[in-house]
């Protein structure tokens, strides 16, 4: 039995219709996460696994601070800025963390495919979406796992509350490649 495809005209319009990014390679619509380019928009995805559930995400609505450990660095994001990157979910710690320019392994380009982007979240973890159960069957990998441990790619703050995260120091790559 072959792949069953809808013509790349019935997708442009269901998109249209949805006001949702539509991928032409798939029969699936898969939703605009977040504009980038300098003229005109092109819509870029970042962090999308279209093979698990996506996270329901609530973007901060203000600015507010996070302290990496244990560089003891604390950069302010700008909600408006998001998101700053293209690996993580947009607005994911992975995001922040790579867009002030701190080093956070990522081995699948942050789609929630391993657990090198593992942190542990000392303060404000309340302020993050839930995790769903492919970011824990990710989790189960890492070593050091404790009970505020997240996935940085899958974990949005909400900017209701400062946070602090911890970057375990097997996760602390200082030398990377093509970075």
């Amino acid at each position: 039995m072959g792949k069953r495809s809808l013509p790349v005209g019935k997708l442009q319009r269901i998109g249209k219709r949805t006001g949702k990014q539509v991928c032409p390679c798939h029969p699936t619509v898969v939703p605009r996460l977040f504009e980038r380019g300098n003229s005109g928009s092109q819509a870029a995805m970042g962090g999308v696994n279209p093979y698990i559930e996506q996270p329901e995400v609530d973007l901060p609505g203000g600015k507010y601070k996070i302290t990496f450990l244990p560089m003891d660095l604390t950069v302010e994001v700008d909600p408006d800025k998001l998101p700053y990157d293209h690996n993580g979910l947009p607005g994911s710690i992975l995001d922040i963390a790579l867009g002030h320019g701190i080093q956070l392994d990522h081995a699948c380009g942050g789609v929630c495919a391993c657990s090198t982007c593992h942190v542990v979240v000392k303060e404000g973890l309340d302020t993050l979406n839930e995790a769903l159960e492919e970011e824990e069957d990710q989790l189960e990998n890492a070593p050091g796992l404790k009970s505020t441990s997240r996935l940085a790619c899958q974990a949005v703050p909400d900017g209701t509350a400062d946070m602090v995260v911890e970057i375990p120091e097997w996760n602390r790559n200082l030398i990377q490649e093509g970075q």
